[in-house]
This record gives C-alpha cells, structure tokens and sequence, in this order.
C-alpha cells in the first residue's frame, strides 16, 4: 500500500512544475457546484484548455441555471462551439438548467447525477469530488490507460478500473486519482510515445519494463 501511495505521490511532484491543464481547467472552474457539473460535462472528449474557454464564454452570459434556461440551445451552441459534441452538449446543459432551476440545487449523490440529462459514471465521480468533496474515483482515458500501465488495474471497462482503483487505494486518496494521472497523460505518459526518460517512476512501471521505454 505504502509503495502505491509513494508512487502517486511522486507523480504528483513530477507534473506539478510542468502546469499540466487540468489543473488551470479545474482552478477555473471551483465556484459553483452547477459551473463545475456544466464545465465537467463540457470537457467530456475534449481537451483541458478548450474546455476551459468554452465554460468562461457560456458562463460569461450566464451565471446561474435559471439564466442559462433563458438561452436558446442555439445560442449555448454558439456559446460552447468548438468542444466535441457541441450540439449534443448544448441540449443537455438546457435540460440540466431546466432541472435545477425546479429543484434549486445540483445533486450531491452519485445517483442523483447521473439521472441528469448526458451525465455518466466518469462525469458524476468528478462532480462528486470536485463540487462535493466526497471520494470518488472518476476514470476518463488517461486514468484507464495510466491505471493499466502501472499495473494497478487489468479491467477492460472504466467502471472496472473504477472498481479495482478502489479496492486498491484508501477513500482519503480517492480525489487524487484523476487529477494526478490527467494531468500525467497530459505531460508525460502520452497515449503515443510517452517520454519515459523523463519518468521518475519509470522503475516501478511495468509498461516501461515491457516496452523498453
């Protein structure tokens, strides 16, 4: 346990001196628990610094759910354009602030969220930590492709990896484990040629072992 815990711990002082996006996208996005559900969802496959513009040029125009439901879709369109899945986006983040605006409040359970229009597993957990503080385990594509190159998870499903990453660390860790591996895959431990010699856990990777780096 000690080693994984060191381990997490040392990826996070390797990133921290190369700014990696994610964390000036979730810098910027901590006001309110609806601007983090809305830019979490917004930044669903697309990256960090995108995100980042697309939730300040909506939010910019809206501050609250009940001033985004007077926006057309067409106009959060416009307002979110170039994230992936704009159109798609736009009529989820309507119906979103259509909900809130009857209830007052973003859920603050696992459950509730994700009963919301276009919010899944990956995007619940994430709210869940970032707006909540509650342990969570929020597993995007770096997480998964991290989480299996070290060895620490062997599931062929996020919710899999979810559940193996769990298992593996302690509930105080939890909240750790996107940002730390994200902003990882953003820097270092690239999908196509990460830069393994520039990897200071690279002795306890078994991916480097096998690869050669």
């Amino acid at each position: 346990m000690k080693d994984i815990l060191n381990i997490l711990d040392e990826i996070n002082r390797l990133i921290q001196p190369l700014r990696p996006p994610v964390l000036a996208f979730e810098s910027s996005i901590r006001r309110t628990p609806f601007r983090i559900l809305i830019s979490v969802l917004l930044s669903a496959r697309t990256k960090d610094p995108v995100t980042k513009i697309a939730s300040e040029n909506l939010f910019s125009a809206a501050q609250t759910a009940v001033e985004v439901t007077a926006l057309t879709e067409e106009r959060i369109a416009e307002l979110i354009f170039p994230v992936g899945f704009y159109k798609q986006k736009a009529a989820h983040i309507k119906k979103i602030a259509e909900v809130v605006s009857l209830s007052g409040e973003i859920p603050g359970n696992f459950e509730g969220l994700t009963a919301l229009p276009g919010v899944g597993r990956k995007t619940a957990n994430l709210v869940l930590a970032l707006a909540f503080n509650v342990p969570a385990v929020a597993v995007d594509t770096h997480v998964y492709r991290i989480s299996k190159r070290l060895g620490w998870a062997s599931g062929s499903t996020p919710g899999e990896v979810e559940e193996e990453l769990k298992a593996l660390f302690p509930k105080t860790h939890w909240n750790k484990i996107n940002r730390t591996l994200v902003g990882f895959g953003q820097t270092i431990c690239s999908p196509r040629n990460p830069l393994c010699s520039r990897c200071s856990i690279s002795g306890n990777c078994p991916f480097f072992k096998t690869s050669g780096g």
